[in-house]
């Protein structure tokens, strides 16, 4: 193994040990270490980088840029084995993907998917009742719909109603408290799913026909036709409300105005929160009316 390839297997392996996960990462920088041979180039160079990244006319420009992000974070980390790596500078090609429009679904429209889930025909009966579960449990506690289909029998405390997320962004692991009648639906499904199956205290607590776990691009065709059926998207449309909008849904019930947000999160990341909030009329309505009750309660002319 050259030098080149086992810095980015160290390089890989020093990330995910703190929780990145990389999916992409691997594959790029293996692409480009081949490319540099190609080139016959004995280090990183930005002209070099920028090639590669650009090379697919066929990728839309914000795909170079996140190709070249991929270069630069390795580039960094190279540079102090190989003085003579050179780090493509931030802003080099200054594109960023399109935001997707956040939709923030309706109780009603909750309603009417749920149900057609659990009324979908199908030769497995239990079936109907593992989508109408998974889709109730993303809407009320905003799971990622990974983390629900992660989700094992163990991690559920019966008794004190409380899933364990294990696993999630950066590795770490978290508690969600579910109400009452959440669990009650849960519970009843997971009577089926045992008498179907047997108890296993290690499987998956939503399982396919096989009893193990969901396949994600089959969870996502069965949300697509549900969703095409009860007209929340056009039969001929492309794009529509997703899956991962239960998140957003589930977190702006509980989102704090942007005043309070401030002292904890950095400028990037108020400008993700300023998006949701101008998508949202209820967002942005009391993010107003917080403001001015702060607004008020700090002006002495007032007291």
């Amino acid at each position: 193994m050259n030098p080149l390839a086992k810095g980015i297997r160290d390089y890989l392996a020093m990330r995910r040990s703190l929780g990145f996960k990389l999916v992409r990462h691997e594959a790029g920088l293996k692409e480009f270490a081949s490319f540099l041979a190609r080139k016959r180039s004995p280090h990183i160079t930005v002209t070099l980088a920028l090639k590669w990244a650009t090379q697919d006319a066929n990728h839309k420009p914000y795909e170079w840029a996140a190709r070249l992000s991929v270069v630069r974070g390795f580039a960094r980390h190279w540079s102090a084995t190989d003085p003579l790596t050179e780090v493509p500078p931030v802003g080099l090609l200054p594109y960023r993907p399109p935001r997707a429009q956040p939709y923030f679904y309706s109780d009603h429209e909750i309603q009417r998917l749920l149900k057609a889930a659990k009324s979908r025909p199908s030769i497995d009966p239990l079936r109907p009742r593992t989508y109408h579960c998974l889709f109730g449990l993303l809407a009320v506690t905003g799971l990622r719909l990974g983390e629900a289909l992660n989700l094992r029998t163990e991690d559920m405390d019966w008794s004190e109603g409380i899933l364990t997320i294990r696993g999630a962004k950066f590795g770490k692991s978290r508690l969600v408290p579910l109400h009452t009648s959440t669990c009650k639906i849960l519970a009843d499904y997971a009577k089926h799913r045992d008498e179907r199956f047997g108890a296993r205290a290690e499987g998956y607590l939503l399982v396919n026909k096989n009893g193990n776990r969901l396949d994600k691009g089959e969870v996502h065709r069965v949300f697509y036709n549900l969703s095409r059926q009860i007209g929340l998207r056009a039969v001929d449309a492309s794009r529509g409300p997703r899956l991962h909008d239960f998140r957003q849904n589930a977190e702006s019930w509980k989102m704090p105005s942007e005043v309070v947000l401030k002292p904890y999160f950095s400028a990037s990341c108020l400008s993700w929160g300023r998006h949701y909030l101008m998508c949202s009329p209820h967002l942005e309505a009391r993010r107003r009316h917080e403001h001015d009750i702060q607004s008020s309660e700090g002006d002495p002319s007032t007291a």
